[in-house]
């Protein structure tokens, strides 16, 4: 078996999902923890980039839709962070 390049990220991309998905069924990571989406968005993003090379329409769609989500999930903590502190 030859790995490439675009293998390599999409393992670390594959990698970087499966551990926010892990801290969070643990107990160590939570959903709204800035961790968790930045976790998410780097592996979608590495695996999107894999596919350039080897492309997959469904992984695709799961993958961008995964990366416009964990991009949510960041402006929401950024947006939440800056509430709190006008509020002081």
């Amino acid at each position: 078996m030859n790995l490439e390049w675009h293998d390599l990220l999409g393992g670390l991309g594959v990698a970087s999902i499966l551990a926010a998905y892990g801290l969070l069924q643990l107990g160590r990571m939570r959903a709204e923890d800035l961790g968790y989406s930045i976790l998410n968005w780097l592996g979608a993003a590495l695996v999107l980039v894999s596919l350039s090379r080897e492309f997959n329409l469904s992984a695709a769609v799961l993958e961008s839709t995964w990366l416009v989500m964990s991009t949510i999930g960041i402006a929401r903590w950024y947006r939440s962070r800056g509430a709190g502190e006008t509020q002081r």
